[in-house]
């Protein structure tokens, strides 16, 4: 099993912009999941993960506004690379901590969720790129 879901997306919007989308409670939660993220390495935090559950995470890495990463729960790590492209923004993110066999903390396969993580990331980037190329 590959061990990440990456994908790349170009929003048109200078980097700035999207970093506030990539790296604030309010960003992240306009698009995603409510939460109260403050971009700071070491930064402890929690991701409303609705029917299951308050996920903890904690930042990893921050270099504004072109990267940020943070683990998520037991297993998972999530990455924003932002990189400037013309007059817009190049997003490759990655999700990854996917193991064969492994069992998130609410008891599902990484085999089962990974997919449905998959497609759901590519609906939520899409999300995000409209909420930011609309302010």
């Amino acid at each position: 099993m590959n061990n990440e879901i990456r994908e790349q997306i170009r929003i048109s919007v200078p980097i700035e912009k999207l970093w506030e989308y990539v790296s604030t409670a309010e960003g992240i939660g306009a698009w995603f999941m409510p939460n109260d993220m403050k971009p700071v390495e070491g930064k402890e935090f929690i991701l409303q993960a609705g029917p299951w559950g308050n996920s903890p995470c904690k930042v990893t890495e921050v270099v504004q506004p072109t990267r940020l990463s943070f683990d998520w729960g037991k297993d998972w790590y999530v990455t924003f690379d932002l990189k400037e492209a013309g007059n817009e923004t190049e997003l490759t993110f990655i999700h990854g901590g996917w193991k064969e066999g492994g069992q998130t903390e609410f008891g599902e396969s990484h085999d089962i969720v990974k997919p449905r993580m998959a497609e759901g990331w590519k609906g939520l980037l899409q999300k995000l790129k409209k909420i930011v190329e609309e302010q």
